[in-house]
């Protein structure tokens, strides 16, 4: 909220004190807030301690946590033991990271949760909305709901700049111990059992199950390995 609200107004977070060590952007944009009104949207936010990102009084964090400059983590999210938040990243409201998870710069995770000793790479996006949309008698194309969440498990590595998107009839997956390359795209509803592995530029479309066994699966480049089911998106 208070970077939405920021980002209309001529102020730079530099003029308000809470800011001073975080962002550094400067809009050109108008707003009808007065000054009174932004501080108190933004004092909610205060700088954290253990690397001088910010947070949001409502967010639990280990003190053991690390949270960079630049870094935002949002109303009601939850970081572990040893957690550590890099530069330009924010976490979204109710996220929820594991004990000793890496996340490295810009990345943005929001509606999910992540396990332990897990690692996200720089660019990383999850829980975001899908690609869902119907046509309607009229022919206009409109957006299907995309209302549920990302689940990543445990020791889990996910590349740089790769997308994981948000369920819609079912929460989007992803099992313990498997590791993503950069550049991967999951789609929504998309189940990933354990010790899977994608190599990069792979995509995942929506509502597929990919199940896990007794050994090591990979996906390489467009090839699907075999074990894979599709439902409806």
């Amino acid at each position: 909220m208070a970077v939405r609200l920021l980002a209309r107004s001529r102020r730079t977070f530099v003029q308000l004190p809470l800011y001073r060590s975080g962002f550094r952007h400067v809009s050109d944009g108008l707003s009808d807030l007065s000054d009174e009104q932004m501080v108190k949207d933004t004092s909610a936010f205060v700088r954290w301690n253990n690397g001088g990102g910010l947070f949001h009084r409502s967010a639990r964090i280990d003190p053991t946590a690390v949270v960079e400059v630049g870094a935002v983590v949002h109303s009601d999210s939850v970081l572990g033991s040893d957690v550590r938040i890099g530069s330009g990243t924010v976490v979204g409201p109710s996220v929820s990271i594991g004990q000793s998870t890496k996340v490295g710069y810009n990345a943005v995770l929001s509606n999910c949760s992540v396990g332990q000793f897990s690692t996200i790479h720089n660019g990383v996006c999850v829980g975001q909305d899908g690609f869902g949309f119907f046509m309607n008698e009229e022919g206009q194309i409109l957006k299907k709901p995309q209302a549920l969440h990302v689940r990543i498990g445990d020791n889990v590595e996910i590349g740089a700049n790769t997308c994981i998107d948000r369920g819609s009839w079912r929460d989007t997956v992803i099992g313990d111990h498997t590791k993503i390359d950069n550049l991967v795209q999951i789609g929504h509803n998309v189940i990933i059992g354990k010790c899977c592995m994608f190599c990069g530029q792979v995509g995942i479309a929506g509502s597929v199950t990919y199940v896990s066994g007794k050994e090591y699966s990979t996906v390489a480049r467009t090839k699907m390995h075999r074990g894979f089911t599709e439902a409806p998106a």
